[in-house]
């Protein structure tokens, strides 16, 4: 009898499982080292997946790489500079 409750039970767990996954997205296997394995797990929160943690780290990311393009000043010059080149481009007709 015990057998068949610790069937049942895995066939309850399989399917719970397989009704999670399916309302997620699909999930898929990579490899990765051991010891970057343990660093994304340092970054992770409670009851955070590694998926999770990785898409949060890839959003953080995102967010710095926008930043740096938003904020750099290569390429740019001062107002006073633009004036001058616009007035040096067009200037008032009398």
């Amino acid at each position: 009898m015990k057998k068949e409750n610790k069937k049942t039970e895995r066939y309850l767990n399989y399917k719970n499982y397989n009704c999670y996954n399916n309302y997620k997205m699909e999930n898929t296997t990579i490899a990765i080292r051991k010891d970057l394995k343990e660093k994304i797990a340092e970054f992770a929160m409670k009851k955070e997946t590694y998926s999770d943690v990785i898409e949060r780290l890839l959003k953080s990311a995102e967010q710095r790489l926008l930043n740096d393009v938003l904020f750099s000043e290569e390429g740019f010059i001062s107002l006073d500079e633009f004036e001058k080149e616009v007035k040096k481009k067009w200037p008032k007709s009398k």
